[in-house]
């Protein structure tokens, strides 16, 4: 009996003080754990690299770009100068240094620029930066040859971008400066692989799985390093992905999601006669997923390697248990982050639904509302389901209960000393 005393206070301070003085990372994942998840993604990268080689396209198939300026045409930049004359939709304008037309500079010349009437009466202030159409035809008609094109954003955005960049590297430092490259990589698969094959006519599914694998495969090792935990989020997202190709696949189908809602759609198969539009859709239902699958499965992953840190006794029933508390927080907060999303991207589509006379049902399952009905619905699905298959790879791949207490046990007996 006093041994049992003797004992107990001691067990009952180990698993008190633990946690205490267990903060950090948890203990690295056993060599059997990363040979397993090893043999789940080499496959699946393996897989990715041949299908990137089975749909590269050919550099011969690849429409030719299309002229933004019609032969006989320049595009020049200006500056807005003075009042605008609304009864002849005129803006006067100068024309930045630098400014060619038929090969002549013409930079600081005065000129009046042809406007649409909703664009002066949107306003042009004094200062705005302008690109305007030189057509060379129309300067002996006794017409102004200059034709509103659009506005000149290149230095606003930037400097948009820039601040971004600051932001992030200095709130996540290395982590973000990492994150920021992955985000490059990304972009340098989509416009050297994705456009291109999806132009030549390539299977839209097939570039879909392929684009969002190899993007994952680089965003998630570049941002958070070759470790067990994020080839949890890998493996985890990978799932999510598959899901999300297989629902869009049937719902884009079922839902007879044609594609041709936007004007785009309309004129871009003019020049790419192999496109497939309604292939466009569904690729586009997987990419737009991706992102919020990434978000979703490296914070479920996290989760259960921090509470293992925190609570190197618990058992992985356990770990699974309180990491989908967490998850469904964050189900809950992103299936209204996206439908919000889409309700701020669309909301001059909204409106013209609210002033139709029509049902809402009718409404939300026509035309270019039902596609991104569909759109959000399966990457819903797709993130919904991907939280507990990921919860669950991590606490099954997260060290042991004896590990993680071995290693917090020492901790504690490290203090004491």
């Amino acid at each position: 009996m006093s041994e049992s005393t003797d004992v107990a206070p001691e067990h009952r301070t180990s698993r008190r003080d633990a946690p205490a003085h267990g903060h950090g990372p948890a203990a690295p994942a056993t060599r059997r754990v990363r040979l397993v998840l090893a043999a789940l993604l080499v496959p699946a990268l393996l897989a990715t690299l041949a299908g990137l080689a089975a749909l590269w396209p050919a550099a011969s198939d690849v429409p030719d770009r299309v002229p933004v300026a019609a032969e006989g045409s320049t595009i020049l930049r200006a500056t807005v100068v003075g009042p605008v004359d609304e009864a002849a939709s005129l803006v006067p304008a100068r024309l930045d240094a630098g400014s060619r037309a038929a090969g002549d500079d013409v930079g600081g010349e005065e000129i009046t620029v042809n406007a649409p009437p909703e664009y002066v009466a949107y306003g042009f202030d004094e200062g705005d930066r302008l690109r305007v159409l030189y057509i060379a035809e129309a300067a002996g008609a006794g017409g102004s040859p200059y034709v509103f094109l659009d506005f000149e954003r290149g230095l606003p955005i930037g400097l948009l971008a820039a601040a971004y960049a600051v932001v992030v590297l200095a709130v996540a430092r290395w982590r973000g400066l990492a994150a920021l490259a992955g985000l490059a990589g990304a972009f340098v698969v989509i416009t050297a692989f994705t456009l291109p094959a999806l132009l030549t006519g390539q299977n839209a599914l097939g570039v879909a799985l392929v684009t969002s694998s190899l993007v994952m495969f680089v965003v998630l090792y570049v941002a958070h390093g070759f470790t067990a935990r994020t080839s949890t989020a890998l493996l985890g997202t990978l799932v999510g992905l598959a899901i999300t190709a297989l629902l869009g696949w049937w719902g884009s189908g079922a839902a007879s999601i044609t594609g041709l809602t936007s004007e785009e759609s309309l004129w871009v198969p003019q020049y790419a006669p192999s496109l497939d539009i309604q292939g466009v859709v569904l690729c586009g239902i997987v990419l737009a997923g991706m992102g919020v699958l990434n978000d979703v499965t490296i914070t479920q992953a996290s989760a259960v390697w921090e509470l293992r840190a925190v609570a190197p006794l618990a058992t992985r029933r356990e770990l699974f248990a309180r990491a989908m508390r967490i998850g469904r927080d964050h189900i809950a907060s992103t299936v209204y982050t996206i439908a919000f999303a889409y309700v701020g991207a669309a909301l001059p589509l909204l409106m013209a639904v609210y002033l139709s006379d029509q049902g809402l049902a009718t409404s939300l399952t026509s035309g270019e509302i039902a596609e991104e009905v569909v759109r959000t619905l399966v990457g819903s699905i797709g993130l919904v389901l991907a939280i507990p298959v990921t919860t669950g790879i991590a606490a099954l791949t997260v060290p042991g209960a004896g590990a993680a207490g071995s290693v917090a046990v020492g901790r504690v007996e490290v203090a004491a000393r």
